[in-house]
């Protein structure tokens, strides 16, 4: 039997945005649950939630104080039960994020840890002496500014937080650490939960030896709160220990029905791949992986070309997981927006270029409507490294403001009360009740319907045409039919001569005119065919 997530559309839910049920601004379990059939409607085969877990929520729930219950702002466990029950009632897998890494300072475990050096948990988080001068014991960043390490004064010693300084990284070098995370996944697989989406995935192990990077080989990338690419991280994660964890994490899954497990790879490039590769090796590790490779600036056909055949090659029985947008990067309707014709255009493209790509595919909420980033100022922030690098670094925030759901209503119908971020106008005009007739949403549930309706695409092999910039094109083949997909990634037209028989396919707007076929700015082209075709420009 194939398993559900192979080919499988899943929608990601910020739940602080989705919608609140209870007036205090912040999206809730009882919201997700009113909504889900929303997803359902769009055609999605499963939903991953971003952290619901107790939290103070200093990096919006990233930052874990209770592994095993719901923050009140998102409701109770029994909420949880609750909208797990209606996803499956409409045929929705569900998976959450799980942060392992590191925990809130605010955990109970981090609380006895710091206590003393001979507690029982004293060795449950990564702590070190200082250096004889009294800094920091190697010179590893934190992804939020300044040395991953901090000092505490209460053990006299650093503790290591690749992030904020109060998110803790565990010590997973010790077998008590990896017991319990072991027995809080396992507390949510039994509640029904179908996978988890795993945060920082190649963080987990740190070097005992606590030796310093080296600086980067290539020309460093220096960004105001992010100075990890000054170095080769070759110390501070991505450990080889890392794969036996995460074959402890996959035999505990097995022990269910079709559970699946998503990874994180926080790293870019070629070595992004290669990591990929490693951590969905085999049947014991990751079922699939995903890097920021598409979630970056770049839009050249080259360019995605590049992240597909990378993963191919350096990962030749993993799996992919492709996006354009998520919680951590701008909007990509805004990130690439250079190279739209107009706005609703430019969606449909990228839409379509998602579902032609080989592998689970990922959509962001708000994707599916054309939503922008949001346009914030100064004090409507809450994200911190935002808040501390203005204006040199915008922020998260501007991905993560609330779903409009009714253009009219309050804050676009996503709470009654203050929303803890703004529902701006631009953000309004494309709420759900607007999109009617041929509108963005209308166009996403064809494409995700035909997308399902093709073997091709959902389960073919991928072979990409050398086509000249700025025209993507591939086919996928499967038990000898082929579905070749062409788009064009900028707002002049192009033309390009097909040679052989073909027939159009699925939601597009092109001309043909013998074997001419003119892709209008931002145009695709889904061409069904049973033999060999020849695609080359005009």
């Amino acid at each position: 039997m194939r398993e559900w997530w192979r080919d499988a559309v899943i929608y990601q839910i910020y739940p602080r945005s989705f919608q609140d049920t209870t007036g205090d601004g912040v999206g809730d379990l009882p919201g997700i649950t009113q909504r889900l059939q929303h997803v359902a409607d769009l055609g999605a085969d499963g939903v991953w939630l971003s952290p619901i877990f107790t939290s103070p929520q200093k990096d919006m729930g990233y930052d874990v104080s209770d592994y095993t219950d719901i923050d009140p702002l998102f409701g109770t466990l029994a909420d949880f039960d609750a909208m797990i029950a209606e996803a499956h009632k409409l045929g929705l897998k569900v998976i959450t994020d799980q942060v392992l890494s590191h925990t809130s300072d605010q955990h109970v475990w981090f609380k006895e840890s710091r206590t003393s050096r001979d507690n029982p948990k004293a060795d449950w988080y990564v702590w070190a002496d200082p250096l004889p001068d009294g800094s920091p014991p190697t010179n590893w960043h934190s992804h939020f500014g300044g040395p991953a390490w901090e000092f505490d004064a209460q053990r006299g010693q650093y503790y290591l937080h690749n992030f904020l300084a109060s998110q803790p990284d565990l010590n997973f070098h010790n077998p008590d650490v990896i017991e319990a995370i072991l027995e809080t996944c396992k507390f949510w697989l039994d509640r029904g939960l179908d996978g988890f989406r795993l945060d920082t995935v190649n963080y987990y192990f740190h070097d005992q030896q606590l030796r310093s990077n080296p600086p980067a080989q290539a020309k460093p990338q220096v960004m105001a709160t992010d100075l990890y690419g000054m170095q080769d991280n070759i110390y501070n994660k991505t450990r080889p220990e890392n794969i036996a964890f995460l074959q402890q994490l996959r035999a505990l899954c097995d022990q269910y029905d079709d559970i699946m497990m998503v990874g994180e790879v926080g790293e870019g490039g070629n070595k992004a791949t290669r990591i990929m590769g490693e951590y969905t090796q085999g049947t014991d590790r990751l079922h699939m992986a995903y890097s920021f490779a598409m979630l970056g600036p770049d839009f050249t056909a080259d360019h995605l070309r590049s992240c597909v055949e990378g993963f191919q090659q350096g990962a030749p029985d993993g799996h992919p997981y492709w996006s354009f947008s998520n919680h951590d990067v701008f909007r990509h309707i805004t990130r690439w927006g250079e190279h739209g014709v107009d706005e609703d255009t430019f969606a449909r493209l990228t839409c379509m270029m998602l579902m032609s790509f080989e592998g689970t595919i990922g959509l962001y909420q708000g994707e599916e409507l054309g939503l922008t980033e949001t346009e914030l100022v100064f004090e409507e922030l809450t994200d911190p490294p935002a808040i501390r690098f203005w204006p040199a670094v915008k922020g998260r925030d501007g991905c993560r403001t609330p779903i409009p759901w009714e253009k009219d209503a309050p804050n676009g119908g996503f709470s009654t009360g203050n929303p803890w971020l703004p529902v701006k106008a631009p953000q309004a005009a494309k709420a759900l009740d607007q999109q009617t007739g041929d509108s963005t949403l209308n166009f996403y549930k064809e494409a995700l319907k035909f997308r399902k309706s093709s073997p091709a695409l959902r389960m073919g092999q991928t072979q990409f045409l050398d086509l000249p910039e700025p025209i993507l094109g591939h086919t996928r083949s499967l038990d000898g039919q082929h579905m070749t997909c062409l788009f064009n990634l900028r707002k002049d037209p192009r033309v390009l001569t097909i040679d052989g028989p073909f027939t159009l396919d699925g939601p597009q707007e092109v001309s043909v005119k013998d074997t001419t076929l003119t892709l209008p700015g931002n145009g695709f082209a889904f061409l069904a065919h049973d033999a060999k075709i020849t695609v080359t420009p005009s």
